[in-house]
């Protein structure tokens, strides 16, 4: 009866492991959205604004230039887009090393970028009164990175997964950064902006 319940725990075990790797890729899959979305956003602060006189902004614009959407001169997307690379590199180190700081870190940051995540979507819905589509992407982002690593605590932590050969985590992870980099940047070019 042991052999067969080291048997079932072994499986278990491995299973586990697998699932925690799974979603430790999700985690950066995610974290490589929310940075195309706060990419495209910076790029549309710095390249496409101010709007051309006597144009009303509207729908996402209106939250794009509203006052909320800046902290002194810094556009919060630029906030948000350093917010991403640094989910990314660490989610990276995590998927590599499994080491528990990281993971302690990556959950005290992901906590506080929901929280700000959820004011910034409260400021568009009751205060602004418009929708931005990409900063709600960065708010669906932002969301799932915490929910991951909450799913990835309850299963134990990364620790019960093995390390990923740093060769298996950054080339791909670096290829779909410039990728959806270049892609949100292609966006801007067709983005309906006055003026831009």
């Amino acid at each position: 009866m042991t052999e067969l319940a080291s048997k079932i725990e072994t499986s278990t075990s491995y299973d586990l492991r697998r699932h925690v790797n799974a979603l430790l890729g999700a985690f950066l899959a995610v974290a490589v959205i929310g940075w195309g979305a706060s990419a495209f956003l910076t790029a549309v602060h710095f390249w496409a604004l101010p709007l051309p006189s006597g144009v009303e902004p509207e729908g996402s614009l209106a939250v794009i230039t509203s006052g909320w959407a800046y902290v002194g001169p810094i556009p919060l997307a630029l906030i948000g887009a350093g917010y991403y690379v640094t989910m990314i590199v660490l989610g990276g180190l995590w998927l590599e090393t499994k080491h528990e700081l990281l993971e302690r870190a990556i959950f005290a940051i992901t906590l506080s970028g929901l929280g700000a995540s959820a004011y910034f979507v409260y400021l568009q819905l009751g205060v602004i009164g418009a929708i931005c589509p990409f900063c709600m992407i960065s708010a669906a982002a932002t969301t799932s990175l915490f929910a991951i690593e909450v799913i990835v605590k309850f299963l134990g932590g990364g620790r019960v997964a093995p390390t990923i050969s740093s060769t298996r985590v950054w080339p791909p992870l670096i290829v779909s950064t410039v990728g959806i980099t270049v892609a949100a940047m292609y966006g801007i070019t067709l983005a309906p902006i006055p003026g831009a």
